[in-house]
């Protein structure tokens, strides 16, 4: 059976959203949205993004649809403009200025629709000396701050992936103020541009770190403090299959019970002495070298010490609670993480699988009463 492309359930059924393609964080905040029961429609360049990956597994692209539209083509900037004039929402993540030289920018849009939230995702922000300079995740949270946070003492900083700014200091920020945004605009007819930077978002994260430094509970350094791995029993451990153990035993009674199931109750008077943390620590890491990660699964498993096994991508979806609580989905035959957060009233679900550049041309040009973007380029695929 085909799957159905009409928009679906959730908090945004009913919103309609044109994101012009990119890549990171752009088409994630776009994914939030239409995981969210937003209708969607991707704007795909001839030949797409470039990104290396086979469409039919680019999850970003769930729950959208696609329409291919060449914006350097005479008429490319007067189809998007089609496209704007009913949307609710329009996302870009072109480079400061990209826009507006191709005729869509915010100038353009809300002479067409002064009710549109027009939302722009960048590395750098649209001002500022680096504001035309290309980057990528750990050049932004480089320079933040936030990166430096991160490892041991004595190696390079750790690279977590471009989960802290692409996503939680750019995609996250984006669909807050998107939303934000939309308020307004339904509040009181009029729509604004959202300027949303990877740099501010990083920086905004670390908001309560930088109240700890000023007050002084925070040291301006690699590993040296309570969550930044410098207390051991905050802090990762090997066992002895190679594999590792996460404890954030912070709390007194979470202590306790950990140093008890862990079977060195004698340093319990440790918590509060960091003169005794590197003593602790290495006794800590000697108990979890001597038995698996499984083992040390079973031991704390059900207790409220606050420890945990680190599993893989493949591992997670497997976990007990996360398959109770559905927190990962299989769609198409490919295994995902499911929408979150989760709604009592309106819940959101992955309709459909990513978005096939140009397939949705059609419909789009149907639904949304758009009959030029039935002149656009064939599907290439």
């Amino acid at each position: 059976m085909a799957e159905t492309k009409a928009p679906g359930p959730g908090p945004l059924a009913g919103v309609r959203v044109v994101e012009l393609a990119g890549i990171g964080p752009g088409p994630f905040a776009a994914m939030l949205l239409a995981d969210l029961g937003a209708d969607v429609v991707r704007v795909d360049r001839p030949g797409g993004p470039g990104l290396g990956i086979d469409p039919a597994y680019d999850v970003t692209n769930r729950n959208k649809r696609s329409v291919i539209v060449d914006l350097k083509a005479p008429d490319g900037a007067a189809r998007v403009l089609d496209l704007a004039e009913r949307a609710d929402v329009l996302v870009e993540g072109y480079r400061p200025g990209v826009a507006e030289r191709l005729g869509v920018g915010p100038g353009d849009c809300h002479a067409r629709n002064p009710r549109l939230v027009y939302g722009r995702m960048t590395g750098w922000g649209q001002r500022g000396p680096l504001a035309d300079r290309a980057g990528h995740d750990i050049a932004y949270i480089a320079l933040t701050g936030a990166l430096g946070m991160i490892g041991d003492p004595d190696r390079p900083p750790a690279v977590p992936a471009n989960l802290l700014g692409d996503y939680a200091g750019g995609s996250l920020y984006l669909v807050v103020g998107v939303l934000a945004a939309l308020h307004h605009a339904r509040a009181g007819g009029t729509g604004q541009v959202v300027d949303a930077a990877i740099v501010d978002g990083a920086a905004h994260l670390s908001a309560m770190i930088h109240g700890m430094l000023a007050a002084g509970g925070w040291q301006d350094r690699r590993g040296a403090n309570l969550l930044d791995g410098g207390c051991p029993y905050y802090g990762t451990y090997e066992t002895a299959d190679g594999r590792h153990m996460a404890v954030g035993a912070l709390e007194p009674r979470f202590y306790a019970e950990f140093l008890r199931l862990l079977g060195v109750e004698d340093r319990a008077g440790a918590r509060t002495d960091v003169t005794r943390w590197a003593e602790l620590r290495e006794q800590v890491a000697a108990r979890f070298k001597s038995r698996t990660r499984d083992e040390w699964t079973a031991v704390f498993e059900g207790s409220d010490a606050c420890v945990a096994p680190v599993l893989s991508l493949r591992e997670a979806p497997h976990h007990p609670h996360l398959a109770a609580r559905g927190t990962f989905t299989d769609h198409g035959g490919v295994t995902q993480p499911a929408p979150a957060p989760r709604f009592s009233a309106t819940p959101a679900a992955v309709r459909t699988g990513p978005a096939r550049p140009g397939a949705d041309t059609d419909d789009v040009a149907r639904d949304w009463d758009v009959p030029r973007l039935l002149s656009s380029p064939p599907n290439p695929q």
